[in-house]
Order: structure tokens, then sequence, then C-alpha cells
């Protein structure tokens, strides 16, 4: 037993009831909106934005688009590039779009061009990026490789289950479905379901059939 769950039941009611009053305190007065110092340091953050508390690491805010209505949940973390302060060829570099929400805990690191639609949920550690270290060297460490950077799109409308991870060249269509735990390279088209490591189809939705086990359609 701790020392804390020794103490007097009465005693330790009044400061469990303290802990969880400042810690629902803080999270109201740590939450990021736009009109709030760490808001105003996006390059652009809309109406109604917010960045629930604690936040995770975000730094580079300024390549940061963030739409209104979007919900970013707790320990989240928006990068840009590698450290504070690094210069970036483009601008913005990271953008999400208006009403999504980002599930807690998830990761979104851009280096060159992320670009998240509009009214995109998340489930909670999602991992997005747009760069990749390289292993052609067989003998020099991967870590000391040179990385390369491909643009990301996720169309709007879509929906990326848990632990869902998006690499670097991914181009999600509008309505698509990414079932927990994929892994998602290369192209996915509007209104499908994907699933797996690789991601691959395993259902569409087709003009006067509906949805479609892959299996089953026939559209090429």
């Amino acid at each position: 037993m701790t020392w804390a769950r020794s103490l007097p039941g009465p005693l330790r009611r009044v400061l469990a009831r303290l802990v969880h009053g400042a810690w629902e305190l803080a999270g109201e007065l740590g939450a990021v909106g736009p009109d709030d110092p760490l808001g105003r340091r996006f390059g652009a953050m809309g109406k109604g934005a917010c960045l629930l508390f604690p936040q995770g690491a975000i730094y580079n805010e300024h390549h940061i688009h963030i739409g209104e209505g979007t919900l970013v949940g707790p320990n989240t973390c928006i990068t840009v590039g590698m450290a504070p302060g690094q210069e970036m060829p483009t601008d913005p570099v990271v953008r999400i779009g208006n009403r999504c929400v980002i599930g807690r805990g998830s990761h979104i690191v851009g280096h060159w061009d992320i670009e998240i639609g509009d009214d995109i949920q998340t489930g909670p550690y999602v991992y997005i990026t747009d760069q990749n270290h390289t292993y052609e060297d067989p003998i020099e460490p991967i870590g000391r490789q040179w990385p390369t950077e491909a643009a990301v799109r996720i169309g709007s409308g879509s929906w990326l289950g848990a632990n869902v991870i998006v690499l670097p060249g991914a181009q999600i269509g509008e309505h698509v479905v990414v079932a927990a735990g994929a892994v998602v390279r290369g192209t996915v088209p509007d209104r499908c379901v994907v699933a797996g490591v690789p991601a691959k189809i395993i259902r569409r939705w087709v003009d006067g059939q509906g949805w479609v086990d892959e299996k089953d359609s026939t559209v090429p």
C-alpha cells in the first residue's frame, strides 16, 4: 500500500477531490484556441478549433494550418521539420481541414507536404508522416542515411482507426475507411475500406450495388 492510500479515508477523499478538480481546471485553462498565445503562433487556426490539454510536442507552428471547428486530442504531436526554428522549403507543411477530430496521442510529422481534408476523424495513436529514411546503402546505418519526402493526402470525409500508420506518398481518397492498425502506402481510391499491413482494399462502394466485398466486386 502506498503512503497516499494509507491516509485516513476522509482526508484522502478531500485530497482526491482537490487533485481531480485541479486537473479539470488545467484542462480548461490549458486548451488552446485561435485567440490564445499559442494559437496565434500557427500559420492559420480557424474559428472554433481547439488543441486539448495536455498538448504533445508542437513546433514550427507557423508552417501548420488548422481549419475551423477542428478538435485535436490530448497528447497529440504536430511537428514540422526536425527541430524548432528549422527553415522549411514549403509553406504550409501541414494542413488540417475543417471539422476534423484527431485522436489522442496521435503524431503528425511533416517535412514537405501533408494535407488532411475536411470532416476527417481518427482514432487514437494514429501516425502520419511524409518523410522516411532510405536504406540504399547496405553499410551505412539506416538512421544516418538521407531521408526522402513524398507528399501525403487524406481525402475529406475519411475515417482512420486506432494505430493507423500513413507513410510518405500515401494518397487516400475521399470517404475512405482505414481499419485499425493498417499501414497505408500508395494510392487508395475514393469510397473504399482498406485493412492490413500493407493496407489493401477489402470493400468498396459500387454504384447500383452499394458496399461490396472486394472479392465479389465487378469493378476492375
